[in-house]
């Protein structure tokens, strides 16, 4: 019996290989400054390090960002843009008296966190909408899965 579902048509990934480098950066900054100017022997480690996992994709031809922030109060996140930069940042806080408890095992990771990409070119800013629900922050820009790559053409200047 043949298999007659189709295989889906790769499409271009704006966002392939998605890094917080910004994100990054900034916290380096951070570190460097509560540091005093100099970089803290702790580094980043899984119990300082709180980033929201992240899926971006398109539905038609707007672009969808989804982060998991359960725990996160819609107060205690912040999405903004400017220059075509989206940032989503806030704080998970742990509901316990922190003074008050033994903990024997704590995975779970609580403190600030920040995420920024680079919008592609073309975007309204002014139409970027973010609703919170069950955990779920969704980020919806409209218009922003149209944006596609144009080849340029190459002009061979050399001698003959």
């Amino acid at each position: 019996m043949a298999d007659n579902r189709k295989t889906p048509k790769p499409r271009h990934n704006p966002f392939r290989g998605f890094l917080d480098v910004m994100s990054e950066m900034s916290r380096a900054q951070e570190q460097w400054m509560k540091g005093g100017g100099k970089v803290s022997g702790s580094g980043r480690t899984h119990a300082g390090a709180y980033v929201p996992p992240a899926d971006i994709f398109a539905i038609g031809q707007d672009l969808i960002v989804r982060c998991e922030v359960p725990g996160v109060r819609s107060e205690d996140v912040s999405v903004t843009v400017a220059s075509s930069v989206l940032t989503i940042s806030g704080r998970r806080s742990s509901e316990l008296n922190e003074d008050e408890v033994l903990y024997y095992t704590r995975e779970r990771v609580y403190g600030e966190f920040r995420r920024a990409m680079i919008l592609p070119n073309g975007v309204d800013e002014s139409d970027i909408n973010a609703t919170v629900r069950n955990g779920l922050l969704e980020i919806r820009v409209s218009g922003g899965a149209a944006a596609k790559p144009h080849a340029i053409s190459v002009v061979d200047q050399n001698e003959d």
